[in-house]
């Protein structure tokens, strides 16, 4: 063996690491959100559990990956540790793929169908299969398909690579040496378990082990310890995803490695008794790659049917293990709002920000709508929680916009960057809401230490407008939480609509005030009442067009304000009437005559006193011509 064999060995280790790290981020990335929906449908059921445990860890190839999502997510308090201990005893049964398909390699076939099993022998054609993908597709999905297609070449290529690197070994004095100490099985453990744990992947090292078995020198007594020993060595990606996190997520390396070693130790002690004791001639034989994936399955599938009857109480034994302070929780918890681990899975943290957002969403729509009944029934402890609601709408969006920036510039589907678009456009538009409910709650708070009161009509024609602002607010949350454009299309009709009754309240104020049936106290905080709630309004028609638009990825919103408001376009008019005819302020009374001074005031006062209100027509009618005609009205 020359020291290029010693290249070749490394260099084919390299590949092999490249391509699985390829393949696992890219099926990681195609999966996207769907891995936070498998995870949320986690039930009392083992079995079930350990099916997705299973389905999650093969489709992005990597039970330490897995691990470190579920360490994340325990930290941001987004799942409990108690119903994570069959997900990842099912992650020991999906990371035996690897292993199996690593297996072909051993197929020798003068037929050529079988010989084209071989992952040697179609790895070179997956490869060509998927650069055409990349070049010459234009979807993006597409082209990730033929980046896993050629990260699998990569892997397969660097398989062959270390397998040739290694053949001359077989006649190596060396070599035989160095085979007496791996045929001690408590060195083989802790030779399996450092050489994982240096190159974090288990796969990796079944894969060398493998390899190594085609020299013919390899007898199941020393690689079975081995693969023992990688199963323990995989814990110490787990093991450094923990540091800086809460003890509640320290739970969960903790139940990974605990899994590992009691696997390993019921296995090694049955090891040593049929060997040392009973003398099974099977160990002194010579194991080839298809026996060692035969074993790694039999050993982690095994394990997991002796320890899950006993799941519960391995939570209990680590939670005493690894005790929860809860004070320390407390803090921890608000600081973990989004963990950063879940950065490493683009897709499951979209989905997991959305969820935050969703949260955002309703707590500014609880807090707006709280501020307006409060004007009806005054109440300091409601303005205390309106005032909390809006502390926590400022921390959600200081923290979500920083984490969303961060992920943004990680790779993902064009789907997960859409999200985050209308997310990162969304999130202020929500803490702005909840910053117009402080600005209500103010105005409450001055008429209740004055004394003040609105006039009937003018609490009439404000019921209105809150039916209005609430049915906004709610169209707005519904949208955005079930991404529904249709409902998003009702928001923008219903904010021209509140727009028209706030200027209608605001002409029948100036009627009152002329004729004295208002004060001006009362008239000042009435402005500032109606100007709150335009704004909110038009931070719900900001929310609805950001999620129309991003369905056609582009956020040109004044564009598109335009071309439905002034288009003519029969939908939006219809949805106007509609909103129009449910939200009519009360008719107007007369006015009570008064003496005047000059007739031409008094005139005046009685013809505002007998007028209609308005009710948009004007407008509308000039939305209808412009459909008709095609002529965009002027606003």
């Amino acid at each position: 063996m020359t020291i290029y064999n010693i290249f070749a060995l490394v260099g084919g280790l390299a590949f092999f690491l490249f391509g699985m790290n390829v393949m696992s981020n890219y099926l990681e990335k195609m999966a996207g959100g769907r891995l936070e929906g498998i995870l949320k449908k986690l039930t009392a059921n083992p079995i079930e559990s350990l099916a997705l445990g299973a389905i999650i860890t093969i489709a992005i190839q990597s039970s330490s990956a897995l691990t470190v999502m579920l360490v994340g997510l325990v930290n941001s308090g987004i799942m409990e540790f108690g119903s994570i201990v069959n997900v990842i005893m099912g992650s020991d049964i999906g990371t035996t793929l690897t292993a199996w398909i690593l297996s072909l390699n051993g197929i020798s076939s003068d037929n050529i169908f079988i010989s084209m099993l071989k992952p040697q022998n179609f790895s070179p054609v997956v490869a060509i299969v998927g650069v055409f993908m990349i070049m010459g597709c234009k979807e993006q999905k597409k082209k990730d398909i033929g980046t896993i297609f050629c990260g699998f070449a990569v892997l397969m290529y660097g398989m062959t690579l270390m397998s040739e690197s290694v053949s001359p070994l077989a006649e190596m004095p060396q070599f035989q040496n160095i085979l007496i100490a791996f045929d001690n099985p408590f060195l083989g453990v802790l030779i399996g378990t450092a050489f994982t744990g240096v190159i974090q992947a288990s796969a990796a090292s079944i894969g060398v082990l493998q390899a190594l078995s085609l020299t013919g020198k390899i007898s199941f007594g020393m690689a079975i310890p081995i693969v023992m020993g990688a199963n323990i060595g995989t814990c110490v990606t787990a093991l450094l995803s923990s540091i800086g996190v809460s003890r509640k997520a320290k739970r969960v390396p903790a139940l990974h490695i605990l899994i590992k070693v009691l696997g390993t130790a019921i296995w090694m002690m049955l090891y040593i008794v049929l060997r040392y004791f009973v003398r099974l001639p099977l160990f002194d034989k010579v194991i080839n790659s298809f026996q060692i994936a035969v074993f790694h399955s039999i050993f982690n599938i095994g394990t997991i049917a002796i320890l899950l009857p006993f799941s519960g109480k391995l939570v209990k034994l680590v939670e005493r293990m690894v005790k929860v302070d809860e004070s320390d929780e407390v803090d921890m918890n608000k600081s973990t709002l989004l963990d950063e681990r879940l950065l490493l899975s683009p897709g499951l943290a979209v989905a997991q920000c959305r969820d935050k957002t969703v949260s955002m969403a309703k707590l500014a729509r609880k807090s707006f709508s709280d501020a307006l009944k409060v004007f009806d029934h005054f109440d300091q402890k409601e303005i205390d929680n309106i005032i909390h609601m809006e502390q926590e709408l400022d921390y959600l969006e200081d923290e979500l916009d920083t984490y969303l920036v961060r992920l943004s510039a990680k790779d993902m589907t064009e789907s997960d960057s859409d999200q985050i678009n209308e997310m990162l456009h969304s999130i202020n538009d929500f803490e702005r809401i909840g910053d117009h409910a402080i600005n209500m709650t103010k105005l409450a708070e001055q008429m209740h230490a004055q004394k003040l009161h609105f006039s009937e009509h003018a609490r009439a024609e404000l019921a209105v407008l809150s039916e209005a602002l609430n049915e906004i607010l709610d169209l707005t949350l519904s949208s955005f939480e079930n991404d529904d454009q249709q409902q998003a299309k009702l928001v923008e009709p219903l904010e021209e609509v509140i727009d028209d009754l706030t200027k209608e309240i605001k002409n029948r104020h100036i009627d009152r005030l002329r004729t004295g049936e208002c004060r001006v106290e009362l008239g000042i905080i009435l402005t500032d009442y109606i100007t709150n709630c335009e704004r909110v309004s038009d931070h719900c028609s900001n929310v609805g067009v950001c999620i129309i638009q991003t369905k056609n990825s582009s956020f040109e919103t004044h564009g598109y304000l335009n071309e439905v408001k002034y288009g003519g376009e029969s939908e939006f008019v219809d949805e106007f009437d509609g909103f129009q005819d449910k939200y009519k302020l009360p008719a107007v009374e007369p006015f009570k005559k008064k003496k005047a001074k000059k007739g031409k005031d008094k005139d005046a006062r009685e013809g505002k006193g007998s007028k209609e209100p308005k009710t948009a027509k004007p407008e509308k009618d000039a939305r209808v011509k412009a459909k008709d005609s095609k002529i965009k009205p002027q606003k």
